[in-house]
């Protein structure tokens, strides 16, 4: 069965610096009407950082909406018009200072489909290049060298709460399993 909603009028609520936030009214399939609460967002990149070693390379960073520093792969918000691939070079440089001989696609997801059209590109860098890191303005986070392994355990303990990290170590396993 269809179960396709018809948008029949949109309010936008919020125009943000990041997202913007509209209730739109929906026809649903079985005829009747519903409010849907979508937050618009350009969408971002995470890249993860795999040296020969077999050393993987994430930031901390202090996350407000948690109130938490959480452990995360580099990651960033595209801007108007760029391409998933550029976004992930110019990311990978800020929060790293690495450039990458090799950006491998690890595929794209939907950080919560549910309310939001936030779609994610995610890459694994592999022929790394050290450089000087240069965070955006008012953006804070340590560097973190770990064993690729110690990482991919910590995502299948739960200890990763960050969602992108998790999914991007366990895409990048089959592909470093292989090599």
């Amino acid at each position: 069965m269809d179960y396709t909603e018809k948008k029949l009028r949109r309010i936008n609520t919020y125009s943000g610096i990041v997202v913007n936030v509209t209730v739109d009214r929906v026809r649903l399939s079985d005829g009747r009407e519903s409010y849907r609460e979508v937050v618009e967002h350009p969408g971002g990149v995470c890249v993860l950082p795999v040296d020969e070693e077999g050393n993987v390379y994430c930031v901390r960073q202090y996350r407000y909406p948690m109130g938490e520093h959480l452990l995360e792969a580099p990651a960033g918000k595209r801007e108007k018009g760029e391409e998933p691939l550029t976004t992930a070079i110019r990311e990978l440089g800020e929060e790293t200072g690495f450039t990458a001989d090799e950006m491998i696609p690890l595929g794209e997801y939907y950080t919560s489909p549910g309310f939001s059209t936030e779609r994610l590109a995610m890459y694994l860098a592999r022929g790394l290049h050290p450089g000087r890191t240069h965070p955006d303005e008012g953006e804070f986070l340590d560097p973190v060298k770990m064993p690729f392994d110690e990482l991919l355990g910590m995502v299948t303990r739960g200890e990763i709460p960050d969602g992108k990290t998790a999914i991007a170590v366990l895409q990048a396993e089959k592909i470093l399993k292989k090599d």
